[in-house]
């Protein structure tokens, strides 16, 4: 682990009256991804490269999938990205690894400062949702971590997705740190540092591209294959009862159709719902997940070759039309935090009168279908 050693700017007018706290520990230097260290005054901070390492990537891929997602983190304070000096830029992020990552990464051979705020393992957009990527953290962090004794200039470049936690002027009021607001995507943060900290507009335009879209899959289908995995079972016995044919017939002829159109549900919302959002109806992710899943039941009955002539097969007909819709519908509104679509009152709003009709079309289904069972 290479260690330089950078020396301690005193600059007391930056911070007149202020208080002083107590500064934390910094980052430690124990973390597999430190290449190195920087001595300032009683203090080693880590030193880390934009080339990532296969740990790195392994890392994202396993919190894609929901392996060890919510304890990816790494420690909060200040980071030395290459070899900074007292003029380098300093870049704040969230304390969430894949955000870090994609940060350094996107600066192969700069040299800069990256402040990473305690978010609780959240990433920027999130937190600054939440409040952990907030004002209150970003002045604490500053001076927590001596910055102020670092750096000869005044300037934090800020996430422009962490904006709605942060309030700039108190920042200054208070830190004597000025704010800027960098671009969405951390690829174009070069670019913004050589134009002098000024943005294009494109660099301010949040898009939701297919591939932006598709890597929120994995960890949404982990987490419904859980449940799937109770509820498939149940179902499958369920399928046994009633009807001429004995238990175990039934359970391979309805209870397996049961768990097939259960499963087809959760890929509707999961899968199809995200791959084809853009060009779905309605602006309510529960409506487009609800036209999925019409879809699907359709599909689903016209390959099952229903009898319409025969009353339980009618009922069956019925009790799918409403349970596979309601979940597709529901599973799809665990997009809209991870959308560009969507705002905090809209989801709320949706949730007001999306989640009783999903809830009730799932129950009255479910007990359709279990009726249809009992009449054979």
């Amino acid at each position: 682990m290479n260690k330089i050693t950078l020396p301690v700017i005193s600059d007391q007018s930056s911070c007149c009256g202020m208080e002083k706290t107590a500064p934390d520990t910094p980052p430690g230097l124990n973390q597999t991804f430190i290449t190195g260290s920087i001595s300032i005054a009683a203090d080693n901070l880590p030193r880390v490269s934009s080339a990532l390492s296969w740990k790195d990537h392994w890392g994202s891929i396993k919190a894609r999938w929901g392996v060890g997602r919510m304890d990816y983190a790494i420690d909060p304070g200040l980071y030395a990205l290459g070899n900074p000096d007292n003029n380098s830029p300093v870049l704040v992020t969230a304390n969430y690894k894949m955000s870090f990552d994609r940060l350094r990464e996107a600066l192969p051979g700069r040299d800069a400062w990256i402040l990473v705020l305690d978010t609780k393992g959240i990433n920027v957009w999130c937190a600054a949702g939440k409040g952990t990527f907030g004002t209150d953290e970003l002045i604490r962090k500053i001076e927590a971590s001596g910055l102020k004794d670092i750096v000869r200039h005044r300037k934090l470049i800020i996430p422009q997705l962490g904006a709605p936690g942060v309030v700039a002027h108190k920042v200054m009021q208070i830190s004597g740190f000025k704010v800027y607001y960098g671009p969405i995507r951390a690829k174009d943060v070069a670019a913004y540092l050589d134009a002098g900290l000024k943005a294009t507009a494109e660099m301010r335009i949040m898009t939701f591209p297919l591939k932006d879209r598709a890597v929120l899959i994995p960890i949404e289908l982990i987490e419904t294959i859980k449940p799937f995995l109770i509820i498939a079972p149940i179902l499958f016995l369920l399928g046994g009862i009633g009807g001429p044919a004995g238990f175990w017939a039934n359970t391979l002829n309805y209870g397996l159709f049961a768990v097939l159109a259960f499963l087809s549900a959760i890929l509707g919302g999961v899968v199809i719902n995200p791959i084809f959002l853009p060009y779905l109806p309605g602006r309510a992710f529960s409506i487009k997940g609800f036209s999925i899943g019409v879809v699907i039941a359709l599909i689903l009955l016209y390959l099952r070759d229903i009898n319409l002539q025969a009353w339980p097969d009618r009922i069956e007909v019925l009790a799918w039309l409403l349970i596979i819709p309601a979940i597709s519908a529901y599973l799809a509104m665990n997009f809209t935090g991870a959308s560009t679509y969507t705002s905090l009152s809209g989801v709320k709003k949706e949730m007001r009168w999306a989640l009783p009709l999903e809830i009730t079309a799932s129950v009255c289904g479910l007990l359709i279908w279990i009726t249809s069972r009992l009449i054979q």
